[in-house]
This record gives structure tokens, sequence and C-alpha cells, in this order.
């Protein structure tokens, strides 16, 4: 199979999916598939990579290949910010499964990746499927690529039509920074879905414009995190982001 990204680039699907166990950077929203551990790493990684990156003001999805053999290298996801209506989301199609694999470039020049705009929520957060918009779930998908542990590109009409990361609490983690490698506590399961609502439209709307019902539902969450005992590198990077709101729109 072949990705075409901007009429004419291309890269072709492999049997090689990256090993790396991927980031969910809760406080800045995405999920990064890479080795690096800090921000120097990073820009290294970005003279050794090309692909679609960060520039300036300019911050769309990132695929970064090797320049010694144009392998997929590491990937760069991030979340919408607004939530699919709950009857899209059920409108996510099951198939066809996650096949594993990479992409090979067949060309080693840079193209740019849009961010997805729809964020659909399987039930319980159990699955974070992003779309390029929703006129995706009006047609099958061609493939689900799995280019890393529980993270697929999403394959329609032979380009990326978005993205879903499965098991999504289990890589929760800030920066650049390791996800815990024992399984999530259910101390942070249970709150993960409230916090996600938080951080997203349509209910982040109500937390900005300080509607007291969320305002509520804002300060419980954080407190909750605060309390807790159990899994304290999850709950902190869910905190990291939930604090951060209530310092800015809870304590007026």
């Amino acid at each position: 199979m072949r990705l075409t990204r901007d009429d004419d680039w291309t890269a072709t699907v492999t049997d090689d999916p990256l090993p790396t166990t991927p980031r969910f950077d809760f406080p800045g929203q995405c999920v990064r598939v890479a080795d690096y551990a800090d921000v120097e790493e990073w820009q290294r990684s970005l003279s050794e990579t090309f692909g679609s990156q960060e520039w300036l003001w300019d911050a769309p999805d990132e695929l970064r290949f090797d320049h010694a053999n144009r392998n997929l290298a590491g990937a760069c996801f991030r979340l919408p910010y607004e939530c699919a209506a709950a009857e899209d989301s059920a409108r996510v199609p099951a198939t066809p499964p996650v096949r594993p694999g990479g992409l090979r470039a067949e060309e080693a020049r840079d193209f740019r990746l849009e961010v997805t705009t729809e964020l659909c929520r399987a039930p319980g957060d159990t699955v974070l499927t992003c779309l390029r918009d929703a006129d995706v779930l009006d047609e099958p998908l061609q493939a689900r690529i799995g280019i890393a542990p529980d993270v697929a590109l999403l394959v329609q009409h032979g380009t990326v039509a978005g993205w879903s990361l499965a098991d999504p609490v289990r890589y929760l983690t800030t920066g650049f920074a390791a996800p815990d490698p024992a399984p999530p506590s259910p101390a942070v399961e249970r709150p993960f879905t409230e916090c996600l609502s938080l951080v997203t439209q349509p209910l982040l709307d109500d937390v900005q414009n300080r509607n007291p019902a969320a305002l509520g539902r804002l300060r419980a969450a954080d407190e909750a995190l605060r309390t807790q005992k159990d899994d304290r590198h999850r709950a902190d990077a869910l905190l990291s982001l939930i604090g951060t709101l209530v310092e800015d729109y809870g304590n007026w």
C-alpha cells in the first residue's frame, strides 16, 4: 500500500512498526512516538530526520523519517480540542483491524501533515480516535496501520485520515518523560474521563467562561487527583493541566 501527501509525496507501508512506547503528554495534549528524552535530544533528532515538523507558529502533526534509510523514525500527534458528538463517536468503524506496519518514504523531502479536528471517544475512553474531519465517517476506512504499540494511522483513499491511541491511560506522562511501565491503577482510570472532558470542548468553554457547575467539576477533579495515593506518575500528569486550569479559572 502507498500513502500520498501533498498530492505527490508518497510512502510505502512496510512490515516494520516502531517498537517505541508511546507517550501521552497530557499537559501538552499530544501523543509522541519517539525515544528522545528532552528538548536537546528532540532538536538533534530533527537534524537526522525529514518529514512533517513544527516550525515557528505552525504546529502540524509530525511524521519523521530517517535520512539514511527513509524509514519512519518517529511521530507526534496533537489531540483536537473539540470532542465529536456522541452520535459521531458511535459511528467510528470497528473494521478493518489494526495491521502492524511501518512506513518508508519514496524520497527524502519534507511535507505537511495537517492536525486532526475531531476527537472521537470510545465508551470509557478506552480508545481515542482523532479524525481529519467528520466526513471521514461517511465512508469505510481502507486500513489501520499500527505504527507503534497501540498507535495506528487511519487510511482512507490512500491518505492519512486520522490516528488512534488505544489504552490511553497506560501512556499518560508529562513532556518527554517515559510513562510508568506498571499497569495503570483504577484510581487513575476513573478520573481520566472527567479530566479529558474538562480540557476539551464543549466543557472547556464552560470552564473558561467560569460556569459555576463546570468550575465545581474542575475543583472536584483537582482535589481527587491531589489526595489520591496510587499511581502518582499518571495522577500528576493529569494534575499538571487540571491544576493549571484551576489556577487560571477556578480561584475567582
